[in-house]
């Protein structure tokens, strides 16, 4: 593909960090050429992960979520459509229709439409304060209802409901998370690992109800309880769910893009029309690395992913092949994981440290030769780890599993090519 010019018009549809960084991208190549950002929400494109922790907790303020002030866009010759979402592509005349009617043209479009939450459909969902969390405006009702002493329960311990439980109880609410899984986390991180995240917040006086799930929930307009596939009912002021989200894929499915699992890029994120990229929680990009397509829902792949969208738009020959990673914080663990475990893959984990401690790491892997290979390894309080976890998932390293397992061993050491 030839290097842009001052006359490409780039129309990136989604508010968030993706199509942010896309901008920066664009801008490394192509100066002069048209940006249009599209978003639903009547914000300026921030990130979510905040909205989780230090904002939904009140440490931080809402600003703190923005990926950049709003001058920014306007010294980038940004032009921002907020509060009008892109309702159809038409990838032959290359236009997007707006909500509010209007059209626009585009040379490069970019898909950065992230995932939308799965709702919960049982009896009494559409009561009063049974909120979820993805959007600044959910943060903000939520933190509202994050009173002392208030009683909250939790659908899902995923990470979205682990980090609102402790968000919660860090601000004096009775928790009460509900799980139809034997441990939270599951099918990420396994029963054993999981058991350390169950351990952790009952440490922190958070009521978990394992291998159970939700009847329904009670109320007159406002929301009294969850009643459980168990027959009990919880008492609750405010209810959060949080059983995992979708790649937004409609308007890509609708324009005859292929969707599989996300809108399926190549490792340039370009889709099935070569006019068209995505990037994000909706993009299913080819990873050379891995050897398969991958689609991430954190963090890291959509400041990565977006940027490299962008610079892919402008001309620039990229191939797109992170590492999978992302974070998170509760009370007082901060965690970082690195790699990836396609699902049903029969993994064991390695345990580096005492998970009682609470400071540890975990390692994901697979038999190999006369040792073992790192799919994916999280640490739990051993900082500055991750960059020697990513190589050993990067370079499909065979090591040995007890020097794995042993702390006195240099992770940078097993990392290092043969």
């Amino acid at each position: 593909m030839s290097s842009a010019t001052s006359e490409a018009t780039y129309v990136i549809v989604g508010g968030g960090l993706a199509g942010a960084k896309a901008v920066e991208g664009i801008r490394e190549s192509d100066p002069d050429g048209s940006i249009v950002i599209v978003a639903a929400e009547e914000h300026i494109p921030y990130e979510r992960p905040p909205l989780s922790k230090g904002v939904l907790k009140g440490d931080d303020t809402a600003d703190s979520a923005f990926t950049h002030p709003q001058e920014w866009y306007a010294e980038q010759h940004v032009e921002l459509r907020l509060g009008d979402a892109a309702t159809a592509i038409d990838p032959a005349a290359r236009t997007v229709t707006l909500a509010s009617g209007a059209t626009l043209g585009y040379d490069r479009l970019l898909l950065a439409t992230g995932s939308t939450v799965r709702r919960l459909d049982v009896p009494g969902a559409d009561l009063m304060d049974v909120l979820y969390l993805r959007t600044m405006g959910d943060s903000a009702a939520l933190r509202s209802r994050l009173v002392a002493g208030s009683n909250v329960a939790v659908v899902g311990a995923g990470w979205i409901g682990l980090e609102v439980a402790a968000a919660a109880r860090e601000r004096g609410c009775e928790v009460t998370i509900v799980e139809p899984q034997a441990s939270p986390l599951l099918g990420v991180v396994g029963e054993r690992v999981g058991g350390w995240f169950a351990d952790l917040h009952r440490a922190h006086g958070v009521d978990l109800r394992l291998g159970t799930g939700v009847d329904r929930f009670e109320g007159d307009g406002q929301v009294t309880g969850v009643v459980t596939s168990d027959g009990e009912t919880i008492q609750a002021d405010t209810v959060v769910v949080g059983v995992g989200i979708t790649p937004t894929t409609a308007l890509a499915e609708a324009a005859g893009l292929e969707v599989d699992n996300g809108v399926r890029c190549d490792a340039s994120l370009r889709t099935s029309d070569p006019h068209i990229w995505a990037a994000g929680d909706v993009a299913s990009w080819h990873s050379t690395t891995l050897g398969t397509h991958v689609r991430v829902e954190h963090w890291a792949n959509a400041q990565d992913g977006g940027l490299a969208a962008g610079r892919s738009m402008a001309g620039q020959d990229v191939t797109y092949d992170p590492v999978p990673f992302f974070f998170s914080d509760q009370y007082d663990a901060g965690l970082e994981y690195a790699g990836y475990v396609p699902r049903g893959t029969d993994a064991e984990v390695v345990l580096r440290g005492d998970p009682a401690t609470n400071e540890f790491m975990a390692f994901w892997v697979v038999p190999e030769g006369e040792g073992v290979r790192v799919l994916a390894g999280m640490h739990v309080n051993v900082w500055d780890t991750i960059d020697a976890v990513q190589q050993l998932v990067r370079n499909r390293t065979v090591v040995d599993r007890d020097r794995l397992a042993d702390p006195d061993t240099a992770l940078d050491s097993l990392a290092a090519p043969a």
